[in-house]
């Protein structure tokens, strides 16, 4: 994309953060009656800028997941309190007890069989300074590797496993978890269902091997593929305020918060829409 400067999507007012991802829309509120006219177009968006944020959406916890349900069926993440009253929002709060890490470059629920479509986050309470959210855009990350490198990864399949991030937080040995949520195999690189773009669909929180390779070549290639999310030409990064919501594409992004904020709090709340199983389909098909 060639601008920075605002600009009009029928209805919507979309100002682009970078040339590579993200824009901000303008001038709406995702709590009104009529928001479900306008969900063609916020689709719209997500797909060409990978993550779109809103400003002073003071949303409560029902007016989010009605707002996250007009784009598909919602999960319920397995670290949501069993009591909790609405279960598809997960609680994500780090404090002067999280010892100044909160994670690494990912894309979410990446160890479920129909890994999430997307992720709609709300800021609830953050820090005066730092707690930046930063995004990557993992087609232009695919786009840069070598031609070469580029046929090499297509015809590999990774396996990603929860057990990896949430074994420790959900006080489970991974054989517990792995009853309930076994580990999945995914392409190392995905074909988008809705843009038919590739993207490498490998990540540092949840992928733990690349089948057929020996360990020491998986490591390798892996940590190479890690390492291009953190391109700073293919990212955006988004300073939060309490109201502000992000809503992001999990098959085409990875994000990863900063953890620069300690000993202040920082309180999110996230819905997570179910996405399909990925795929990938050479441009030539």
């Amino acid at each position: 994309m060639a601008t920075t400067a605002p600009a009009r999507a029928q209805t919507l007012t979309i100002r682009p953060m970078t040339p590579a991802i993200g824009a901000e829309i303008l001038d709406i509120d995702l709590a009104a009656p009529d928001i479900a006219e306008r969900v063609p177009e916020i689709r719209a968006a997500l797909l060409e800028y990978g993550v779109i944020f809103f400003r002073d959406q003071h949303l409560t916890a029902q007016q989010h997941i009605a707002f996250a349900r007009h784009f598909g069926e919602l999960e319920i993440h397995p670290a949501t309190p069993k009591d909790q009253p609405d279960p598809e929002i997960l609680r994500i709060a780090h404090g002067p007890d999280s010892k100044g890490r909160e994670n690494n470059w990912h894309s979410d629920v990446t160890w479920r069989e129909m890994p999430s479509l997307g992720s709609i986050l709300r800021a609830i309470e953050v820090p005066e300074v730092g707690g930046d959210t930063l995004f990557a855009n993992m087609h232009l990350a695919f786009e840069r590797l070598s031609p070469e490198m580029k046929r090499f990864c297509t015809g590999l399949t990774a396996v990603h496993d929860i057990a990896r991030v949430f074994a420790k937080r959900l006080k489970k040995s991974p054989e517990e978890l792995h009853e309930q949520y076994p580990p999945m195999r995914h392409p190392v690189v995905r074909t988008h269902p809705e843009t038919g773009k590739p993207a490498i669909y490998v990540n540092v929180g949840f992928t733990s091997h690349i089948q057929g390779l020996s360990e020491n070549e998986s490591r390798w290639l892996l940590d190479h593929l890690f390492a291009t999310a953190a391109d700073p030409e293919i990212q955006c990064r988004f300073r939060w305020r309490p109201g502000s919501v992000a809503f992001w594409d999990n098959r085409v992004c990875q994000h990863l918060a900063a953890s620069d904020y300690f000993p202040a709090r920082r309180v999110m709340e996230r819905v997570t829409i179910a996405g399909c199983k990925p795929f990938y389909k050479a441009e030539t098909e």
